[in-house]
């Protein structure tokens, strides 16, 4: 008797799996009490284990240990380094409540930076983005000179999720440094995936999530340079150079640390396969009629970086909720974008901004990849992709059918 073949998982973007050594740095921190707080024998070691994360942690980004600020993930990096520059920078001179952040970033900045307009005083100026989803530097310079003096902070991601263009971040860093205005970037997505040095960027703060590179979910952390304040948006302790209160999770982060570890010393081997096997996949997903490939790696200027493992394409006459299920019902597990809009009805923010239709952008798909991922994965896709397309668009004409009807399928 066969054995059931298990899923092919190319959703890791939205999560990647536990790597080993991980999982071993978890358990073996889990294995001993200890608050890093504490004075005693176990409160000194559960300190030496968050010191020592702390510290590979910034040696694999670029950065120094007193700049790494512990955070419960990706979105509370990303509020708190919008939600409180933006208090600081005010508090400092009440001018300063513009916000810029660019159209495609990720609900986690979005969301905080409306919040922000709607709550708390701020104008928020979205910068548009081109048709591979970049952001111009001359963009964000004329934005600063069109609010000079009035801007609070400016938030542009290093990569995008979805669609995995890199934005040209170092550029858009000097800009924003001429203009004495800090930059945050949310680099959810690139960091343990791209060469990312805090220090070289010019960045003033960047936001980091450990389940993107082979970490546990629930644990990141926001890069933050020593010069530049960030009012806290939790109290009760001082924890984290008082930027953000509550006792650290020691095993998470070193966990963290250990998967940054590997993502780095890998980098060049896996960034290699990963490429390969996303332009292998590309290359037979644009064989289907109606695919067109976007972000970077669909540009026809070939002059954008995209992301090692991410292909996002668009399918003519199809719904990308149907495209889905019919691969999940095939063992293909993707996903139409960000997984914290998984399950909304809507086209994607982000594909919009990039001035595709509505009906397009909802006829889309994200397959990223990871390094565990292999040639027999894409051989599952390329076996099952050209029945899934016709099964959706038939699906798809009758839901027309019915809806032109006003009759119920």
């Amino acid at each position: 008797m066969s054995v059931p073949r298990p899923p092919v998982y190319l959703d890791n973007a939205a999560s990647t799996a536990l790597v080993p050594e991980a999982a071993a740095a978890m358990s073996e921190a889990f294995s001993r009490a200890g608050n890093p707080s504490s004075l005693h024998g176990a409160g000194r070691r559960a300190r030496r284990i968050l010191e020592e994360s702390r510290e590979s942690i910034a040696r694999d980004l670029g950065a120094r240990p007193s700049e790494v600020i512990v955070t419960a993930g990706g979105t509370e990096a990303d509020n708190l380094a919008l939600k409180g520059i933006y208090a600081a920078r005010r508090r400092e001179d009440p001018r300063r409540r513009t916000i810029l952040i660019s159209a495609v970033e990720h609900h986690a900045v979005l969301d905080p930076a409306q919040w922000l307009a709607d709550d708390a005083g701020a104008e928020l100026v979205v910068l548009p983005v081109d048709a591979a989803g970049a952001v111009h530097p001359e963009t964000v310079r004329d934005a600063l000179a069109a609010h000079e003096g009035r801007v609070a902070l400016v938030s542009v991601m290093w990569a995008n999720n979805e669609v995995g263009t890199v934005q040209p971040i170092e550029e858009i860093a000097r800009v924003c440094e001429a203009a004495g205005v800090p930059l945050h970037s949310d680099a959810v997505a690139a960091a343990g995936h791209l060469a990312v040095d805090f220090a070289s960027s010019g960045l003033s703060a960047m936001s980091v999530a450990a389940h993107k590179f082979g970490g546990p979910q629930g644990v990141g952390a926001l890069i933050l340079r020593r010069d530049v304040t960030c009012v806290p948006l939790l109290h009760g302790g001082g924890h984290e150079r008082d930027v953000r209160s509550g006792t650290q999770d020691v095993a998470g982060i070193a966990a963290m640390a250990a998967a940054l570890r590997v993502a780095v010393a890998h980098a060049d081997d896996h960034t290699a396969r990963v490429s390969a096997l996303r332009d292998r996949l590309a290359g037979i997903l644009r064989g289907i009629d109606g695919v067109t490939v976007n972000g970077a790696l669909g540009a026809a200027d070939g002059g954008l970086r995209a992301l090692p493992g991410i292909v996002h394409v668009s399918i003519a006459g199809c719904e990308g909720d149907s495209l889905l299920m019919l691969l999940d019902a095939k063992g293909v597990e993707c996903s139409t974008g960000s997984a914290c809009t998984a399950g909304v009805a809507a086209a994607s923010h982000v594909l919009l901004a990039m001035g595709l239709d509505t009906q397009t952008a909802r006829g889309s798909l994200r397959f990223s990849l990871a390094p565990d991922n292999d040639d027999d994965d894409v051989d599952v896709v390329a076996d099952v992709i050209g029945d899934v397309v016709l099964r959706a668009r038939a699906a798809g004409m009758l839901s027309g059918a019915g809806a032109a009807s006003g009759g119920t399928l």
